[in-house]
Protein backbone atom coordinates (compact mmCIF):
# COMPACT_ATOMS: atom_id res chain seq x y z
CA UNK A 1 0.00 0.00 0.00
CA UNK A 2 1.15 3.34 -1.00
CA UNK A 3 -0.28 7.09 0.22
CA UNK A 4 0.35 8.84 -3.22
CA UNK A 5 2.21 11.44 -1.56
CA UNK A 6 5.62 11.36 -3.84
CA UNK A 7 9.01 10.76 -2.09
CA UNK A 8 10.95 12.00 -4.72
CA UNK A 9 11.39 12.60 -8.61
CA UNK A 10 13.23 9.71 -10.29
CA UNK A 11 14.96 9.37 -14.08
CA UNK A 12 14.79 6.62 -15.86
CA UNK A 13 18.54 5.76 -16.71
CA UNK A 14 18.07 2.85 -19.08
CA UNK A 15 15.39 0.47 -20.40
CA UNK A 16 17.14 -2.98 -21.31
CA UNK A 17 13.22 -4.54 -22.39
CA UNK A 18 11.12 -5.49 -19.17
CA UNK A 19 13.69 -4.10 -17.45
CA UNK A 20 13.96 -0.67 -16.28
CA UNK A 21 17.16 1.00 -14.29
CA UNK A 22 15.81 4.15 -12.12
CA UNK A 23 18.37 6.67 -10.69
CA UNK A 24 17.44 7.40 -7.37
CA UNK A 25 18.20 8.68 -3.87
CA UNK A 26 15.69 8.96 -1.02
CA UNK A 27 14.12 5.53 -2.16
CA UNK A 28 17.15 3.23 -1.77
CA UNK A 29 17.19 4.23 2.03
CA UNK A 30 17.34 1.02 3.46
CA UNK A 31 16.50 -1.02 0.40
CA UNK A 32 16.09 -4.75 -0.05
CA UNK A 33 15.35 -7.50 -2.65
CA UNK A 34 11.85 -7.58 -3.33
CA UNK A 35 10.80 -4.71 -2.18
CA UNK A 36 7.94 -2.38 -3.66
CA UNK A 37 8.62 1.01 -5.30
CA UNK A 38 5.89 3.15 -6.74
CA UNK A 39 6.87 4.30 -10.16
CA UNK A 40 3.90 6.77 -11.34
CA UNK A 41 1.48 5.20 -9.24
CA UNK A 42 2.76 1.47 -11.07
CA UNK A 43 3.77 -0.90 -8.12
CA UNK A 44 7.14 -2.07 -9.25
CA UNK A 45 9.62 -4.93 -7.10
CA UNK A 46 12.83 -3.77 -6.47
CA UNK A 47 15.56 -6.32 -8.24
CA UNK A 48 18.67 -4.73 -8.22
CA UNK A 49 19.77 -1.77 -7.09
CA UNK A 50 23.38 0.32 -6.76
CA UNK A 51 24.38 3.83 -4.84
CA UNK A 52 22.47 5.88 -7.16
CA UNK A 53 20.27 3.23 -9.08
CA UNK A 54 17.80 0.42 -8.69
CA UNK A 55 15.96 -1.72 -11.48
CA UNK A 56 12.45 -3.48 -11.66
CA UNK A 57 11.10 -5.65 -14.42
CA UNK A 58 8.07 -5.22 -15.50
CA UNK A 59 5.47 -7.74 -17.01
CA UNK A 60 3.61 -7.51 -20.39
CA UNK A 61 0.62 -6.67 -18.44
CA UNK A 62 1.98 -3.68 -16.61
CA UNK A 63 2.83 -2.30 -20.25
CA UNK A 64 -0.42 -3.01 -21.54
CA UNK A 65 -2.09 -1.02 -18.68
CA UNK A 66 0.40 1.66 -17.99
CA UNK A 67 2.39 4.57 -19.38
CA UNK A 68 5.58 2.72 -18.63
CA UNK A 69 6.45 1.79 -22.11
CA UNK A 70 6.17 5.25 -23.10
CA UNK A 71 9.41 6.32 -20.59
CA UNK A 72 12.39 6.95 -22.63
CA UNK A 73 15.97 7.63 -21.07
CA UNK A 74 16.20 10.48 -18.82
CA UNK A 75 12.56 11.17 -18.07
CA UNK A 76 11.06 11.78 -14.78
CA UNK A 77 9.20 9.20 -12.63
CA UNK A 78 7.42 10.07 -9.38
CA UNK A 79 8.42 7.76 -6.99
CA UNK A 80 7.45 6.48 -3.36
CA UNK A 81 7.81 3.59 -0.90
CA UNK A 82 5.21 2.15 0.55
CA UNK A 83 3.41 2.68 3.77
CA UNK A 84 4.86 1.53 7.14
CA UNK A 85 1.90 1.15 9.64
CA UNK A 86 4.04 3.85 11.69
CA UNK A 87 3.85 6.19 9.39
CA UNK A 88 1.40 9.33 9.03
CA UNK A 89 -1.56 8.53 5.72
CA UNK A 90 -0.71 11.91 4.27
CA UNK A 91 -2.65 10.87 1.02
CA UNK A 92 -4.76 8.16 1.05
CA UNK A 93 -4.90 4.32 0.61
CA UNK A 94 -3.11 3.74 -2.59
CA UNK A 95 -2.29 0.21 -4.27
CA UNK A 96 0.09 1.20 -6.69
CA UNK A 97 -2.42 -0.99 -9.31
CA UNK A 98 -3.16 1.10 -12.40
CA UNK A 99 -6.56 1.21 -13.90
CA UNK A 100 -6.04 2.48 -16.82
CA UNK A 101 -3.97 5.33 -18.49
CA UNK A 102 -5.75 8.67 -18.53
CA UNK A 103 -5.11 11.94 -20.84
CA UNK A 104 -4.08 15.31 -19.70
CA UNK A 105 -6.34 17.65 -21.59
CA UNK A 106 -5.80 20.81 -19.63
CA UNK A 107 -2.21 21.13 -17.16
CA UNK A 108 -1.85 22.13 -14.20
CA UNK A 109 -2.85 25.00 -11.97
CA UNK A 110 -6.17 23.61 -13.39
CA UNK A 111 -5.61 20.29 -14.29
CA UNK A 112 -8.02 18.60 -16.33
CA UNK A 113 -7.43 14.39 -16.81
CA UNK A 114 -9.77 12.43 -20.04
CA UNK A 115 -10.05 9.19 -18.68
CA UNK A 116 -11.54 5.86 -20.22
CA UNK A 117 -15.70 5.79 -19.96
CA UNK A 118 -16.08 2.83 -17.83
CA UNK A 119 -14.21 4.75 -15.14
CA UNK A 120 -16.08 7.29 -14.12
CA UNK A 121 -18.32 6.21 -12.13
CA UNK A 122 -15.97 5.79 -9.14
CA UNK A 123 -14.54 9.54 -9.81
CA UNK A 124 -16.85 11.78 -7.40
CA UNK A 125 -16.22 15.38 -6.36
CA UNK A 126 -13.89 15.83 -3.29
CA UNK A 127 -13.13 12.23 -3.32
CA UNK A 128 -9.22 10.95 -4.06
CA UNK A 129 -7.38 9.62 -7.35
CA UNK A 130 -4.27 8.70 -7.78
CA UNK A 131 -2.58 10.47 -10.85
CA UNK A 132 1.01 8.87 -11.81
CA UNK A 133 0.83 8.21 -8.54
CA UNK A 134 -0.06 11.30 -6.99
CA UNK A 135 -2.78 11.49 -4.28
CA UNK A 136 -5.39 14.16 -5.39
CA UNK A 137 -8.84 15.59 -4.82
CA UNK A 138 -11.19 16.06 -7.27
CA UNK A 139 -12.58 19.22 -7.87
CA UNK A 140 -15.23 18.20 -10.90
CA UNK A 141 -16.49 14.83 -11.64
CA UNK A 142 -17.27 15.21 -15.48
CA UNK A 143 -18.41 13.07 -18.01
CA UNK A 144 -15.26 12.59 -19.71
CA UNK A 145 -12.76 12.69 -16.96
CA UNK A 146 -12.00 15.06 -13.85
CA UNK A 147 -10.56 17.85 -12.98
CA UNK A 148 -7.94 18.51 -9.86
CA UNK A 149 -6.93 21.88 -8.43
CA UNK A 150 -2.87 21.22 -8.14
CA UNK A 151 -0.74 23.69 -5.87
CA UNK A 152 2.65 25.06 -6.88
CA UNK A 153 4.35 22.80 -4.65
CA UNK A 154 2.69 19.73 -5.95
CA UNK A 155 3.63 20.54 -9.53
CA UNK A 156 7.31 21.43 -8.06
CA UNK A 157 8.03 17.84 -6.73
CA UNK A 158 6.55 16.16 -9.01
CA UNK A 159 5.97 15.07 -12.57
CA UNK A 160 2.99 17.25 -12.95
CA UNK A 161 4.00 20.57 -13.31
CA UNK A 162 6.19 19.07 -16.50
CA UNK A 163 2.52 17.33 -18.61
CA UNK A 164 1.16 19.05 -21.01
CA UNK A 165 -2.09 18.70 -23.17
CA UNK A 166 -1.92 15.22 -24.71
CA UNK A 167 0.74 13.31 -22.08
CA UNK A 168 -0.39 10.61 -20.88
CA UNK A 169 -0.85 9.35 -16.82
CA UNK A 170 -1.27 6.36 -15.42
CA UNK A 171 -4.78 6.34 -13.38
CA UNK A 172 -5.98 4.43 -10.29
CA UNK A 173 -9.42 5.05 -8.72
CA UNK A 174 -10.31 4.70 -5.19
CA UNK A 175 -10.58 0.55 -4.62
CA UNK A 176 -13.03 1.67 -1.85
CA UNK A 177 -15.55 2.85 -4.31
CA UNK A 178 -14.82 -0.70 -6.16
CA UNK A 179 -15.46 -2.86 -3.61
CA UNK A 180 -18.10 -1.42 -2.32
CA UNK A 181 -19.99 -1.44 -5.84
CA UNK A 182 -18.95 -5.17 -6.04
CA UNK A 183 -20.32 -5.82 -2.19
CA UNK A 184 -23.61 -4.02 -3.44
CA UNK A 185 -24.45 -5.53 -6.95
CA UNK A 186 -26.00 -7.97 -5.98
CA UNK A 187 -28.86 -5.83 -3.43
CA UNK A 188 -29.48 -3.20 -6.07
CA UNK A 189 -31.94 -3.12 -9.12
CA UNK A 190 -30.52 -3.45 -12.54
CA UNK A 191 -30.17 -0.51 -14.50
Amino acid sequence: MFTGIVEELGTIKSIDGPRLRIGASKVLEDVAMGDSTAVNGCCLTVVAWGDDWWEADVSDETFARTNLGDLATGDAVNLERPVRLMDRLGGHVVQGHVDAVGTVVAPVPDLRIQMPQELTRYVVEKGSITVDGISLTVVDALDDGFTCAIIPHTSDVTTLGSKGAGATVNLEVDMMAKYAEKLLAGHLPTA
